[in-house]
């Protein structure tokens, strides 16, 4: 089997099948690819579970660093988009992890698009910031630990019909002065808020 071959078999496996590569299966694919196969390999798999294979049996007790981007999709209403996660019982941000070689402003749009289905164009992004730091620390139940680096965006233009896929139970608009209490992204939504603030005076 030739290299294309082989990227293409993974390309076809499904999520959990690709997370359930072994790191001996892992060495044997990546001992012959080239830095460009080994970057299309690990956008394949999504870097930070391609990251984590590679870790063999300390995939899950090492602390990862994860930079990726979110954003702040607002109605007409002024109320903000938020997704109940399908891996916990609160509501995030739609966004995600860069993948190699990404832009953050790529990140972004196609995160949006995965998870909302949504359209967003590159010019109506509009920075809100740059968030890292402890807030930015999540476990999760297989054990993972990460720390993000999270680019927030603002987006109040997008095109598309709304729909969620199996990351998601639900999503929905919600008013600034009355969203859920279970948050996945307080400290973003902080920092939103904050920015409004100073938009506003």
């Amino acid at each position: 089997m030739n290299k294309k071959e082989i990227l293409n078999k993974i390309r076809n496996l499904s999520t959990q099948e690709q997370r359930n590569l072994s790191y001996e299966e892992l060495v044997d694919i990546i001992s012959d690819l080239t830095p460009d196969e080994i970057i299309e390999l690990s956008n394949i798999i999504g870097y930070p579970v391609f990251t984590r294979l590679c870790m063999g049996v300390l995939k899950h007790r090492f602390v990862l660093l994860q930079d990726g981007a979110a954003a702040i999709i607002e109605n007409e209403q002024g109320q903000i988009l938020l997704q109940s996660r399908a891996d916990r019982d609160k509501w995030g941000l739609p966004g995600g992890c860069q993948e190699l070689g990404e832009r953050f402003q790529d990140t972004v749009i196609r995160e949006v698009k995965e998870e909302t289905n949504l359209d967003v164009k590159e010019e109506d992004l509009e920075l809100i910031d740059i968030v890292s730091g402890e807030t930015r620390r999540n476990a999760y139940p297989n054990g993972d630990v990460v720390i993000n680096n999270t680019v927030l965006y603002r987006i109040r233009k997008y095109s598309g019909e709304l729909k969620w896929d199996s990351e998601s139970k639900e999503m929905r608009f919600f008013d600034l002065d009355n969203l859920p209490e279970n948050q996945h992204d307080p400290d973003l939504i902080e920092v939103y808020k904050n920015f409004i603030r100073r938009k506003t005076k």
